[in-house]
């Protein structure tokens, strides 16, 4: 299966299937070699071979499409992107549930699904106004009904609608520093080896693609995409580098989500167990739960370590319970901190989305045993964080 992941060949695919060559600035080449010899070594099924190499050539492919789209308008790059609000917390902890609420208020800006998998447009796509949908929606949305049919254990875990607000983690994947790799395949060595990295190009290039999008929702709907909205992002990944992205976002305001670590480590065990079982034929169980507590408790210290150096402005933290138990009240609280209003109008949209969101099919049980993981294992692990955040955690560990 190694030759499946040749780089020369990947890079030459994507170059061959959009007939650009030009990959704009940044280096992503050596991430991606790290991560392709990687690939190559991983006990992958062919299927998983197949699945993981077309994910790494769309990624390329999206870079290729999205510089040529900033060639022929540079303008793009003059977009301002203020300083936007950005929910943090490990997965599971309500992240997911925080942003698509602000996202309801049309006063922010977010990414949708079918944005975020695929970023840039082919480049016959002419820009007709409101009124003419664009075709990247119905294919996301058939993406989303194929994942559903083909997937349905992945998606009741990870959702992903086309229609929604959706994490940006992908553009962070694309650039080839991220975590997204290492939560679907035994990769020891570029998991090892990123932790090394500044994911400075990453950010960078997450940066740009949301000058890129607002630049696209500008030309989609000009009297509503006024320069100057903030973005509502979102993603677990950026816990354990808030300090790079408060750096390329000066003026950001941070959502800081809390959940149990018993209960979010064994349910991001529970999700990254399923992504292995796509790829390859045997899954050690007991080395993603290890793998997934190093990695959480990694993140968390670093997110610690990152925000003592905040003022406490910066940053709302919220409860997993408070925010299912009074979403509106919680989300009250961000608006405070940022000194926005919460108009009449905004909350409507919030009870809006509340009452018509998607309803996901029940989660399948994670139990810490599953994974090779002991309650006290975790107590140990994440002692600091459950001091420091306990009033956000509520109740005794692992309840």
């Amino acid at each position: 299966m190694g030759a499946s992941f040749d780089a020369a060949g990947v890079l030459a695919d994507a170059q061959r299937k959009e007939a650009l060559t030009d990959w704009g600035p940044g280096d992503f080449e050596t991430p991606l070699r790290v991560l392709l010899d990687d690939y190559a070594r991983a006990d992958l099924n062919s299927v998983g071979t197949h699945v993981l190499r077309s994910g790494i050539v769309h990624s390329l492919r999206m870079r290729l499409r999205a510089q040529e789209w900033i060639r022929r308008h540079p303008e793009i790059l003059d977009e301002p992107v203020a300083p936007p609000i950005v929910v943090v917390g490990m997965m599971r902890s309500g992240t997911t549930l925080l942003q698509r609420l602000l996202a309801a208020d049309p006063r922010f800006v977010c990414a949708y699904g079918w944005e975020v998998v695929e970023v840039a447009p082919r480049l016959e796509y002419r820009f007709d106004g409101p009124d003419v949908p664009d075709p990247r929606i119905a294919i996301s949305e058939a993406r989303e009904a194929k994942s559903r049919e083909l997937a349905p254990e992945l998606f009741a875990i990870h959702p992903m609608y086309a229609r929604e607000a959706e994490e940006e983690i992908v553009f962070l994947a694309d650039a080839f520093l991220s975590h997204v790799p290492e939560s679907g395949a035994h990769l020891p060595h570029y998991r090892s080896w990123i932790d090394a990295q500044d994911f400075t190009p990453a950010y960078d290039y997450l940066y740009r693609m949301l000058q890129f999008l607002q630049w696209q929702k500008r030309q989609r709907h000009p009297q509503r995409s006024a320069p100057g909205r903030r973005w509502v992002l979102k993603s677990p990944a950026h816990l354990g580098y808030l300090d790079l992205l408060r750096a390329r976002f000066p003026g950001l305001h941070v959502v800081h989500m809390h959940r149990d670590p018993g209960t979010a480590i064994a349910s991001g065990a529970g999700l990254n167990a399923t992504l292995h079982a796509m790829h390859a034929d045997t899954v050690d169980r007991r080395r993603v739960g290890a793998q997934w507590l190093q990695r959480m408790g990694w993140t968390n210290d670093r997110a610690m370590a990152a925000r003592d150096g905040w003022p406490d402005n910066a940053v709302t933290d919220i409860g997993f319970d408070d925010a299912v138990a009074d979403p509106i009240g919680q989300v009250a609280r961000v608006y405070d901190a940022v000194g926005v209003p919460l108009t009449a109008e905004a909350e409507r949209a919030m009870r809006r989305w509340l009452a018509h969101r998607p309803r996901e099919a029940p989660r399948p049980p994670y139990g810490l045993q599953t994974y090779g993981l002991l309650p006290e294992q975790i107590d140990e692990r994440f002692m600091l964080y459950n001091k420091r955040f306990r009033q956000y955690i509520g109740g005794p560990p692992h309840a």
